[in-house]
């Protein structure tokens, strides 16, 4: 499955629709709307107006779609949820295009204002969502006809697994899973994938599995006796860009702690390791991009005296670069302001003190200001870090 071409038919579908959309609302406005004031239809002209909105309207659908997570994950879609998802965007997005370009129209009625929300509304949500639709629904018909699957990896190698293999296998709609095989937990029951499905490892050679065969789901049917496991196959899993599925115990059922994704799919439940929808992130990675560049412009001054002062008062460079471990295990080379003299760690690492000797009259205000960590922002600026988030340490100390 080529996820590239998936998302670029999305996008542009959308891009087009949303430029179509907005051709057919200005002709409205032109031949419906106008004529009601003016008392005629003065045809269909290519104004300025309508070039800019042309060149800017579909791109603005475009990002909002993108914003909210519309061209994530395109081949696990659900067109209900889709249905709800357009109706919301489409109807926010309308009612920031409609306080920001038409409310100062020229109008004969109060209900022109109507007509002009709620067709540019209509126009949009029909030419956008429904060839949305005959995307979605066209790619749902060869997943279930097993023409499209995801590579997928059955984590236990006992009863459960062998149940939850056979159960996927003879689905009339497939889900998508193409199982490649199993990594095994060691378990000595009977009945067991063995002999069924190809043996890939046990669950230390888990991460490394999942990476060379490019597998995208990893369902999780431990036994009751494997069940210790659990927080190991998490572990080695987390930070990876895949789906991950369990079987529900009963005590899950009976409090109606499982939500079902799938009407005729197999009784599993999806474990996320998301802390937080994706629009929220959009937000908090705008706010951490728009912060930043405020913060390095104001404080390049500030940062210019220190560096200055740096310079002057103690040998050795300006900055003090240091690998750190960032979010999933992934190093990164932070920035700061050096506030210890030259070959302080000579000796090995060591977490600083209160009276350390190693840093500088100007460390010792720097650090006790935070202003050593103003070249942080470059760090948050390239992704690294997050203005609000864990602090990263050095992989010794972890």
């Amino acid at each position: 499955m080529n996820r590239k071409i998936q998302v670029a038919k999305y996008i542009l579908f959308d891009f087009f629709g949303s430029a179509l959309a907005w051709s057919i609302f200005h002709y409205f406005r032109k031949r419906v709307i106008e004529p009601q004031l003016f008392g005629e239809y003065f045809g269909f002209d290519l104004d300025p107006r309508f070039i800019i909105g042309l060149a800017i309207i579909p791109a603005f659908w475009v990002f909002l779609f993108y914003f909210n997570g519309f061209y994530r994950d395109v081949y696990r879609k659900s067109r209900l949820k889709e249905l709800g998802s357009s109706i919301w965007i489409t109807f926010s997005g309308v009612l920031i295009i409609f306080f920001l370009l038409l409310l100062d129209d020229y109008i004969a009625t109060y209900k022109n204002y109507y007509q002009l929300f709620l067709s540019l509304l209509a126009f949009q949500f029909v030419l956008t969502y429904f060839p949305r639709l005959l995307i979605t629904s066209s790619t749902n018909r060869k997943i279930h006809t097993r023409k499209l699957g995801y590579p997928t990896l059955i984590v236990g190698d006992g009863e459960k697994a062998l149940e939850l293999f056979n159960e996927l296998e003879s689905q009339t709609k497939s889900q998508g899973n193409q199982i490649i095989g199993y990594v095994s937990t060691g378990s000595r029951s009977k009945e067991s994938l063995a002999g069924i499905v190809k043996p890939l490892g046990d669950l230390k050679l888990l991460r490394s599995i999942v990476l060379e065969n490019n597998v995208e789901e990893v369902l999780i049917a431990l036994e009751t006796s494997d069940h210790r496991h659990i927080s190991k196959v998490m572990n080695g899993l987390i930070g990876m860009n895949i789906h991950v599925k369990a079987i529900p115990s009963l005590y899950d059922y009976l409090t109606g702690r499982v939500k079902m994704s799938s009407i005729f799919g197999a009784p599993l439940m999806q474990l996320s390791f998301e802390l937080m929808p994706t629009w929220q992130e959009k937000i908090k990675q705008i706010m951490d991009i728009s912060v930043s560049i405020i913060a390095i412009t104001s404080l390049f001054p500030l940062f210019l005296i220190l560096a200055t002062i740096i310079k002057l008062t103690s040998k050795g460079p300006i900055f003090h670069t240091q690998e750190r471990i960032g979010k999933y295990g992934k190093p990164f080379i932070l920035y700061k302001l050096r506030s210890m003299y030259l070959n302080a760690e000579a000796g090995g690492p060591a977490l600083s003190s209160k009276n350390d000797s190693r840093v500088t009259p100007l460390g010792r205000f720097m650090r006790k200001t935070r202003l050593d960590e103003i070249p942080n922002f470059i760090n948050v600026l390239k992704g690294d870090m997050s203005l609000v988030g864990t602090r990263h340490e050095r992989q010794f100390f972890i």
